[in-house]
């Protein structure tokens, strides 16, 4: 049972979300319908960082944070989550898995923004081969459908483990998918290593340089591809391994808020930082507060950015 509690000032009512329900029911045509009249965002640009709230832990069964077994378990309030995440208008995208994504579509809740689909979610979090992260959501060609920016796919590289190969192999397909829809391949790349029977991710600068350069290779063009990347020492020399726009990810970190946030503060001043893509960090906060912590993390981007971000979603 999930011992997480709603948002400050979020109706409770569990029929909160009925007409969900109803819709999927009778009319699941509408969300195609709501995907096709959607406004969208107008576009990335060089020097204008990206701040996309990520959404698609639940569908590899990852529902933790911190000690939380359960934390993302209600569907209910994880909506409410990103809802409030989303009003703020310096978020500018969401990633999601095709299930969250589609209430979102429902909801109206994202209108000029940046939409990024999760294509692999095969690698359930515990799974006896983690490793083979097979490709069971979103497809190049339905996120081209409903009008996605691109999808983003978790690359995880386990050199003790065979399956990494089928893996690495589906991930370059996929980016050549995307490429040949002008959509953007987000890759999030790690070096893994199996301990007690579960994958645990290498976050040294060396084996994020390393898991950069084998997932920079991965296709026939990398024109399209983006890296999301985990804040670690010495980002400098991470940063310096690639050309790509890269965001940053902030998975379920065990330091406090303030030391979070000035990590994410330094990397973003970094070359080649095109912004932040953050989920359980933002939607989850030690204190509840997820506008606030929402805000917070966008006092950290570049001021111009958020301006001009602004403007374009007037």
């Amino acid at each position: 049972m999930s011992t997480s509690t709603a948002p400050a000032g979020v109706d409770d009512d569990p029929r909160r979300y009925a007409h969900l329900t109803a819709l999927r029911l009778e009319d699941p045509a509408a969300v195609a319908r709501a995907a096709k009249a959607r406004r969208r965002h107008p576009g990335v640009k060089s020097g204008v960082q990206n701040f996309i709230v990520a959404a698609d832990h639940p569908a590899r069964g990852a529902i933790s944070v911190g000690a939380n077994p359960t934390a993302m378990a209600d569907r209910r309030e994880l909506l409410d989550r990103l809802r409030i995440a989303l009003a703020n208008p310096a978020v500018d995208g969401v990633l999601a898995s095709p299930d969250i994504m589609d209430d979102l579509l429902l909801l109206g809740a994202l209108e000029g923004k940046l939409v990024f689909g999760s294509m692999n979610r095969g690698g359930l979090a515990g799974l006896v081969n983690e490793i083979d992260d097979r490709f069971t959501g979103h497809t190049a060609q339905a996120l081209a459908d409903f009008g996605a920016d691109g999808g983003k796919m978790l690359t995880r590289i386990c050199l003790g483990d065979p399956d990494t190969v089928a893996l690495l192999e589906a991930t370059a397909k996929a980016i050549d998918s995307l490429a040949e829809r002008r959509l953007i391949a987000m890759v999030e790349p790690f070096l893994s290593v199996r301990e007690n029977g579960r994958v645990r991710n290498d976050l040294s600068a060396d084996a994020v340089i390393k898991s950069v350069s084998i997932a920079s290779g991965l296709g026939s063009t990398s024109a399209y591809t983006w890296m999301k990347l985990p804040v670690v020492a010495e980002m400098e020399r991470v940063m310096a391994a690639t050309t790509m726009p890269t965001v940053l990810l902030g998975g379920d970190p065990d330091a406090g808020p303030d030391e979070v946030f000035a990590s994410w503060g330094a990397a973003l001043a970094l070359p080649g930082v095109q912004g932040l893509t953050v989920g359980r960090t933002l939607l989850y906060p030690q204190d509840g507060d997820v506008a606030g912590a929402v805000a917070t993390a966008a006092s950290l981007l570049n001021r111009a950015a958020l301006s001009q971000t602004a403007e374009g979603q007037e």
